[in-house]
Order: C-alpha cells, then structure tokens, then sequence
C-alpha cells in the first residue's frame, strides 16, 4: 500500500468489518509506516466508541447475575463417586453384622474380618481417574495433590471407622490399627498403580489369604490377634514413610 488508506477502509477497519486477509494485512502494514493514517484511524475509533458504548448498556440489563456456588467445600472432602462406595461399605458392615448375629459362635466374626478393609473402596473412590468424572478438572486445580487426597480419605474413615466400631463392640481395637494399616497402604501402592488397582489388590489379597481360609477353618486369622498388633505398627510406619517420598505423584494429573 504505497498511497494512505481510503476514510471508508479505516472505517471498515476501525468498525471491524469483513475486510479481506490481504486488505487486513496490507493496512496494518501502512499504519506501521504511517503517523497520519494512525491518527486518522484513532479518529475512526473515537467515533465508534459510542456505537460500542450503547451496546454495552443494552447488553448490562440482560446480564444474570454470577451463580453462587454452593457446597464449594464439598468437593475437596468428598467426590460424586464416593456416595455409592460408602452406601455399599455400609450395606456390607449391615450384612456382616446380621451374619454375626445369625451364625453360630464357632465361626469368627465377619464384621472383625471385614473391618480392616472397610475404608478401602471408598479411598479407591477418593482419587482414581477411572471413578470420577471430574477427576481431571479437580486434578488441575492448585489445591490438588496429597493434600486433597488425605481429606477425602479422612472423610472416608470419619463414616467407616464408627460404623465397624458399633459392628464390632466386642474388639474395635483388633481391627483398628490394621483398618488405618490398609488405608494408607492403598495409597502408598496407590503411587505406584494407582489408587483403584491398590485397593482392588489388596482387597482380593485380603479375602484369599484371610477372610477365606478363616471362614474355611472356623479359626479367627492370627494377623488380628493383638500378638501382630506390633507388624501393622510397622506397615503403617512404612507406608506414611512411602507416602511422604511419593507425594508430588498425586499432583500429576495421569495418576
């Protein structure tokens, strides 16, 4: 463009008309080189200014208001998914405790074997990509993390450890500590493999090695005797230990 730009192609340019990519291009350019058609093109925009003005004013009635977010807290103590895992965590202690109470005596408790696991599905819930739809949004928010994680599992023992405590009033200290033993090694697998498959792994390992041969047996497992009380200590010390070296995998968003 070797001669200034029309008064009606500033217009058009200023007013953001449909002009063509070379015209668009050619325009630019001049304005670079230019002193007098920028200040003919700032005139342009000074008289578009009120054109833009009125609209905004039309527009501000039909703007609705920001919705207020409710239950904002709710999402980093708890997820949509979580629901049904605690509702089933609370039908399986229901039934084991009916069980207790219909079985014979000889036969050792199911709610006191169910117990050590109770939490687990519900941390699987907690943080796995495959359960919750909204996993990827949560997962890159600044408050993600072990932090985020932690606090769901602590919502997660908060409904389940009184639930297996009333279960099994007879022994709440047999279960406890291999309960909380459970809960962190899920996560501290969950680094690894992810949460969901940890908890599918230690579930299984749990119901083959112990539920079933002391179910087959009629014996209470030996790893629930207060004798082992000392190993779960040390599980759970090694699995905070894990945990505290694996934190920063539970910021990245494929875990």
């Amino acid at each position: 463009m070797s001669r200034h730009a029309s008064t009606e192609l500033l217009r058009g340019y200023a007013g953001g008309d449909d002009l063509a990519t070379d015209v668009v291009w050619a325009v630019e350019v001049h304005l670079e080189t230019c002193a007098d058609c920028r200040a003919r093109l700032a005139a342009e925009a000074d008289s578009v200014t009120p054109l833009l003005d009125q609209v905004w004013a039309d527009l501000e009635p039909a703007q609705a208001p920001a919705p207020v977010r409710r239950g904002r807290w709710l999402v980093t103590w708890a997820t949509p998914v979580m629901g049904p895992w605690l509702a089933m965590t609370v039908l399986v202690a229901l039934f084991a405790l009916l069980a207790d109470l219909l079985i014979p005596p000889p036969l050792p408790s199911l709610a006191l074997l169910l117990a050590p696991i109770a939490p687990v599905a519900g941390v699987a819930a907690a943080w796995a990509r495959a359960l919750d739809p909204a996993h990827e949004l949560v997962a890159a928010t600044p408050r993600a993390g072990l932090y985020l994680v932690l606090r769901r599992t602590l919502a997660v023992l908060m409904v389940v450890i009184p639930l297996m405590a009333v279960a099994t009033l007879t022994s709440p200290l047999r279960w406890l500590l291999p309960c909380l033993a459970f809960t962190v090694a899920t996560l501290a697998l969950g680094s690894f493999v992810g949460v969901r498959h940890a908890a599918a792994a230690l579930i299984g390992g749990w119901a083959a090695l112990v539920i079933g041969p002391s179910l087959v047996t009629a014996r209470p497992p030996v790893v629930l005797e207060p004798a082992a009380l000392g190993i779960w200590a040390a599980v759970l010390v090694a699995g905070v230990a894990v945990l505290a070296l694996r934190a920063t995998v539970y910021t990245r968003l494929e875990n």
